[in-house]
């Protein structure tokens, strides 16, 4: 017998398969969870670092916890975020998705500004795009097929917390994670859970470099090798030496986190990685194409130091975590995932070509640069060739050795490789030999035996673009329009709820929508609850019993919460 308790218009959808372990006790929703391998992973992520570790080769910063992590484990070597920057690049790390793709790669999309001259626009009320676009604050509506790649693992089983920035451009859905808060812990995990974790560590942030200028320093600042595309400089000095020993600092940070870990009888139960969300955090680093602004360190270690000591120097983008995390766990991706397992049971069979970035909007500066890059060249074109390379950033302003730079830029001061930075117009196209141009300043694309590279390498791009559906093709504002209809943000549905035979059947008319639902004995919304389930199939509920549920569309308002009480 079928009782409808609410409005069932449509059919029965389930966005996922499998099953959870609950622990409520008012709650029969027996498991069925494959006796596969389920291991514990652990990410240890920080802001805004190149490999500017002793186990890369720089020993400016003193790191011995991560550099005893890579010789117990594998070192990555050739590990590239999408944009360097954090919020695009994070969106692409949460969905295994090109930010360009789902429409998060400008940087970023709640800020108030507005007025364009040259690529730019100033703070006012609003954003205008480089068509004459006003441009809300908005939150991205990405493609209703795409989840956080944490959902997949709830629902096979395991707890994932995330301590605790997000930034994916838009808001973290309440399914995404069991916990999402400074207080998120492994600890807190149910008995015999699985779990996956994410500390983020923002010691080694941009901002940090000017928060923390009074500081004592942890290196020598006058021992530190400065890169050619900065000049010799105190105030430079001081900044660069800064930066290394917030990483210094940073490092103290993973060995606490690595010590509770050992405390918990977990070292040698879980897959540990470390890496940075994209480079940084000085000039021509964050925000920028080259390596300097998309290298990243990666380390991931295995328990019982299962393949210690190996250097992988295999091409891998942040799309391909995603996946790899899936894989992993002995999950496979969904087919919508543009990037590649690089471990795991899905293990691609082949490992990747080439690498693909983008620049877009920079804060209060627009651009549009697309890069692929192989073992051998990095390719950058430049949309907007007439649009200077410099962009006078406001945040970035705030550091010290950004306003000497320009001080000596005005007063002529720096040299031709130094003076690159301050580009008033740029070239279509850029080619640079990765090996015999690590920082990339010797541009090869107007000689001519280069010419069949380049040729190959902006194909490659082109078809990229085409492949992915590249949304920096489209302007903004017509961009947000097409995401939220009259200009507002798209709300949610109400779940709806029907009991078939004694099991509740939930779901949401919204395309795309995930849903959450929780029990309770009073009919009360807790404050406390440190989670919300995940709703993956029918649920055996008790007499008397409230049930609550919320949906939600990633770039959607979250849906009004349904309470039903069970009959």
């Amino acid at each position: 017998m079928k009782k409808s308790i609410c409005d069932y218009r449509s059919k029965l959808m389930w966005a996922f398969l499998g099953s959870i372990g609950l622990h409520s006790c008012s709650v029969d929703q027996s498991s069925s969870i494959d006796k596969v391998e389920h291991p514990n992973i652990l990410w240890i992520t920080c802001e805004d670092i190149s490999p500017n570790l002793g186990c890369y080769g720089d020993s400016a910063a003193n790191t011995p916890v991560i550099d005893q992590l890579a010789s117990e484990g594998v070192r990555f070597t050739n590990v590239f975020t999408t944009v360097g920057v954090c919020a695009p690049s994070r969106s692409s790390i949460i969905t295994g998705v090109y930010p360009v793709s789902l429409g998060t790669h400008n940087m970023r999309t709640g800020k108030d500004i507005m007025g364009i001259s040259n690529g730019v626009y100033k703070h006012n009320t609003g954003i205008v795009d480089p068509m004459g676009n006003s441009v809300p604050q908005y939150s991205a509506v990405i493609p209703s097929k795409v989840k956080c790649f944490t959902e997949y693992l709830r629902n096979a089983g395991y707890y994932c917390t995330n301590n605790a920035k997000t930034d994916y451009q838009f808001a973290a859905p309440i399914t995404a994670w069991d916990e999402n808060d400074t207080h998120a812990h492994w600890r807190n995990r149910p008995k015999g859970k699985p779990f996956f974790s994410v500390f983020n560590l923002n010691v080694c942030h941009e901002s940090q470099i000017w928060k923390k200028k009074n500081d004592s320093l942890l290196v020598d600042a006058n021992k530190i090798a400065l890169p050619p595309y900065f000049p010799e400089d105190s105030v430079v000095r001081q900044d660069v030496a800064r930066k290394y020993s917030n990483i210094t600092e940073m490092d103290q940070q993973v060995g606490a986190i690595l010590k509770q870990l050992k405390e918990d009888g977990l070292l040698e139960k879980t897959i540990i990685f470390f890496f940075s969300d994209h480079g940084g955090p000085l000039p021509r680093g964050k925000r920028a194409i080259y390596d300097s602004g998309l290298k990243v360190p990666m380390v991931v270690r295995f328990p019982n130091q299962k393949k210690h000591g190996i250097v992988n120097s295999e091409l891998i983008s942040f799309v391909d975590l995603a996946p790899t995390m899936l894989s992993l766990a002995h999950i496979s991706a969904p087919k919508y995932m543009q990037g590649q397992a690089f471990m795991g049971a899905y293990k691609a069979n082949e490992p990747r070509r080439e690498i693909y970035g983008s620049k877009d909007r920079m804060d209060e500066y627009y651009d549009m640069v697309r890069c692929v890059r192989d073992t051998n060249f990095l390719y950058v074109k430049n949309f907007h060739p007439s649009w200077s390379y410099y962009k006078d950033i406001a945040y970035r302003k705030q550091l010290d050795m950004m306003r000497r730079l320009l001080q000596m830029h005005h007063n002529g001061e720096l040299n031709k490789e130094q003076e690159l930075f301050f580009r008033t117009h740029k070239p279509v196209c850029e080619l640079y030999d990765v090996h015999q141009d690590p920082y990339q300043l010797n541009n090869l694309a107007d000689q001519p035996k280069y010419r069949e590279v380049i040729k190959r390498m902006d194909k490659k791009i082109t078809y990229w673009q085409k492949r992915v559906n590249d949304k920096g093709l489209i302007a903004e504002g017509q961009m947000v329009r097409e995401m939220w209809p009259n200009m507002e943000q798209p709300t949610t549905m109400t779940p709806e709820v029907t009991d078939v035979n004694g099991l509740y059947h939930i779901h949401c008319n919204t395309e795309g929508a995930s849903i959450a639902w929780q029990v309770s004995i009073d009919g009360k919304s807790k404050s406390d609850w440190k989670y919300w389930n995940l709703y993956n199939k029918p649920l055996r509920l008790k007499k008397g019993d409230y049930l609550h549920t919320v949906a939600i569309r990633i770039g959607y308002k979250q849906s009004q919460e349904q309470k039903l009480r069970i009959p």
